[in-house]
């Protein structure tokens, strides 16, 4: 008989989030796998429970060396239990290597669900719910960010993001360039926690709080592209989307195409406007 593969959710703040099911699956499990073994001692301290199996560690720089080992420890039929330092295993956090693995081996996977700052910040953001998008971290360089941006300007479905505090204005302001300033967003920041705070408005606006720095854990909500096809995209508009894309890396041949296709309107109007803007030295 083989083992199972528990991925459990931890607190993103407040420890008394914590779902009871974790108590129980850490004090039980054969292998507790941790993102941070030294933040897995105080959340046990904190819920008062003793793990009674193997303490590992399972963080980026050694997920792909210690999957093999856990796999085999599930072969053997050993209940392995994974925690991130906050919220669920795989999103964004370790874990989704040895789930991978596991599911190839035919091996059993459950979870203990718990807290997500992804769905506590769409719920907190007094943005639509009904469809949204996660993307994760953005890249760190400037021109990535932009490109990254520019593949989801179009995107009807609300947004949500993690990123880093030293590095929020640069995103929030990179977001109103190429979303626009009057998009609405949500920056959640800290959630759960002491200092909780969800700063609501336009991205422009946004761009500028964060400019005199930000501190704690930053989730970003951002409304989905109004429903326009290719009605109110001026000239103007088609020229700004493809000078975006160009800063970004693309050449120009396929950032035009790519707006195009984006505005709904034939490449050789959005070749216009790029020659006729040029030409007007704007």
């Amino acid at each position: 008989m083989t083992g199972t593969l528990v991925l459990a959710g931890t607190p993103i703040g407040d420890v008394q989030d914590a779902p009871p099911r974790l108590a129980q699956e850490l004090a039980g499990a054969d292998v507790v796998a941790a993102e941070d073994t030294r933040r897995l001692k105080r959340l046990t301290q904190a819920l008062g429970v003793q793990p009674s199996g193997r303490v590992v560690s399972y963080f980026e720089g050694n997920e792909s060396a210690r999957t093999p080992e856990l796999v085999e420890a599930l072969l053997e039929g050993s209940r392995v239990l994974l925690v991130t330092d906050a919220g669920m295993p795989s999103v964004s956090d370790p874990g989704y290597r040895l789930v991978a693995a596991a599911v190839e081996k035919d091996i059993r996977v459950t979870a203990v669900p718990g807290p997500s700052a992804v769905l506590t910040a769409l719920a907190l953001s007094g943005l639509p719910v009904d469809r949204f998008c996660f993307e994760g971290f953005l890249p760190r360089k400037a021109g990535e960010r932009r490109s990254r941006l520019a593949e989801v300007e179009r995107e009807r479905r609300t947004l949500v993001y993690f990123e880093a505090p030293h590095r929020l204005d640069d995103t929030l302001a990179a977001m109103a360039e190429v979303f626009g300033p009057e998009r609405r967003a949500a920056v959640c920041r800290e959630l759960t926690k002491t200092y909780e705070e969800v700063r609501r408005g336009g991205l422009g606006e946004l761009a500028a709080w964060a400019a005199e720095g930000v501190r704690g854990e930053i989730t970003v909500v951002v409304e989905g592209a109004p429903d326009k096809g290719s009605e109110g995209v001026d000239a103007a508009e088609l020229v700004r989307r493809v000078r975006i894309r160009e800063e970004a890396g693309e050449r120009r041949k396929e950032a035009i195409a790519a707006v195009a296709a984006e505005a709904g309107v034939p490449k050789r109007e959005v070749f216009d406007a790029v020659v006729a803007a040029k030409n007007a030295g704007a």
